[in-house]
């Protein structure tokens, strides 16, 4: 059952020659043959490509040129630009769209010999908590096919969740990799702000979006982290610092480790069977020698608001360029060039982009800039500064990832306001540029429940380190969905 390994396992076996890249990227191609359809977590499935790149991997090893992951398969969310493969960001504006460059991530990972098997489905243009919004349909979780695997980066996420990969990329704007990994049962990490390159990736929110990993355990993620992670001249807003080897300091000692706990994130709205959940992690963490300590981050409650200020002001920009012009989706025999532009837009946008785009050009008009995005923006340094004040005191903060466990399908579809409350414990963090990582930390009702770690700016090896030690003494990331 090789789909049952883990990342490392896998890679330990291409160097002892228990089976090759090609065997290994069949057997997951079969899968998501056999599995695909009914999660309808890709979008675009690259059989040949991948069956090549494996085969190249295979040469690779047999001339002693391998790295730690040559031959491994791997998903990548559709919103990464992918030379010569369809790139549609789960839009009707990019079904046409092939992309003529590889973005750095997608190149990072063909260098290190990683097998892209597909595309993986997601929210349209990354905006949305359920992957509902995605023009090729909405994702199922694995775990209960009547419910939503979390957004935008679902089918990564339900990808990895069902085994149909060993390991994905996800982007996260306002918890679109920690908010899909925490109700799929994963271990999903959004780096610091700058720590993976944003060039080629499609952008929604320019100073939100982050690039990150869904993986089944710490390790694995801090595996692909070493790829993706380090500065990229092509993106102005990389950061030039050096990229530790994450995997070094995973089975660092957490004796005397100082973790926050936010009174702000079991207040009303929790769940208290996910909280529950949340108390016993601590608890595991108390007998690894870790100290405890309850801490407050008093404007949490304004991140909902700042962030749907911030965000749709900056996608209202980004996605100006979608005109009909140059590239994507054009309306058919436009009068004139006001009439292209029109239908254009609004035969090619789905709902929520829309509904993104009419507020962020409202908080962007003459008149209201200064009384929302400006008003918006100091919020935010209000927020970073809680983070930054916190730090003083603890080494890593902890709490919930999600209020709840997935929601149905459809559940929240008429009610916009109720599904952006489910980033309530995520947004903050990416308004702050902190890195911060969801894993397994239990059931309710047999639906997975993440507990969320937040660290200071670039101590991604510090969270891996934490929820490794964690996993070595929990088995709930071991745990698949029935039936996959």
């Amino acid at each position: 059952m090789m789909h049952t390994k883990t990342v490392a396992e896998m890679a330990n076996d291409l160097a002892a020659k228990k089976y090759s890249s090609v065997e290994l990227t069949t057997h997951f191609l079969n899968r998501i043959e056999h599995y695909g359809e009914n999660l309808n977590s890709f979008i675009t499935v690259t059989k040949e490509q991948a069956l090549a790149a494996a085969k190249h991997a295979d040469v690779q090893r047999q001339a002693g040129k391998a790295g730690p992951l040559t031959g491994i398969p791997m998903a990548q969310k559709d919103i990464f630009c992918t030379k010569g493969v369809k790139t549609s960001c789960g839009s009707k504006m990019l079904d046409n769209f092939i992309s003529p460059y590889d973005a750095t991530l997608i190149e990072r990972c063909n260098q290190a010999g990683l097998v892209m098997l597909g595309k993986a489905n997601m929210d349209e243009f990354a905006m949305g908590s359920s992957n509902e919004n995605s023009y090729y349909g909405p994702v199922k979780n694995p775990w209960d096919l009547t419910r939503v695997p979390g957004g935008s980066s679902g089918g990564s996420a339900a990808a990895v969740a069902a085994r149909l990969a060993p390991i994905a990329t996800g982007t996260d704007t306002g918890g679109s990799i920690r908010q899909p990994a925490a109700l799929c049962n994963l271990t999903g990490i959004k780096p610091t702000y700058g720590r993976v390159s944003r060039y080629g990736m499609i952008a929604f929110a320019s100073s939100l979006d982050q690039g990150g990993i869904f993986g089944v355990n710490a390790e694995d993620a801090a595996l692909l982290l070493n790829v993706i992670a380090g500065f990229d001249e092509k993106d102005s807003t990389s950061a030039d610092m050096p990229v530790p080897d994450y995997r070094k300091t995973l089975n660092d000692s957490l004796t005397g480790l100082r973790i926050g706990v936010p009174k702000e994130y079991f207040a009303e709205g929790l769940n208290s069977q996910v909280a529950d959940c949340i108390h016993e992690a601590i608890k595991t963490y108390e007998k690894l020698g870790a100290v405890i300590k309850e801490i407050s981050l008093p404007h949490t409650n304004m991140s909902i608001p700042a962030y749907y200020v911030i965000a749709p002001a900056e996608c209202s920009s980004n996605l100006s360029r979608y005109d009909g012009v140059r590239y994507g989706y054009r309306c058919e025999k436009p009068k004139d060039l006001i009439d292209l532009y029109k239908r254009t837009r609004s035969e090619g946008f789905g709902k929520e982009v829309k509904r993104r785009i009419m507020i962020g050009t409202y908080a962007l008009s003459a008149g209201y800039y200064d009384a929302y995005y400006l008003k918006a923006q100091q919020i935010r340094q209000l927020i970073r500064q809680d983070f930054v004040e916190a730090f003083k005191e603890v080494d890593v903060i902890l709490g919930p990832t999600t209020p709840d466990t997935a929601f149905k399908i459809g559940e929240k579809a008429d009610d916009p306001v109720s599904m952006y409350l489910s980033d309530i414990y995520t947004i903050s963090v990416n308004l702050a540029g902190l890195p911060g990582i969801s894993a397994p930390a239990g059931f309710v009702n047999n639906l997975p429940v993440g507990m969320q770690l937040i660290g200071h700016d670039f101590s991604e090896a510090k969270l891996l380190n934490v929820v490794h030690q964690y996993q070595q003494h929990t088995d709930w990331h071991k745990r698949m969905p029935e039936g996959f």
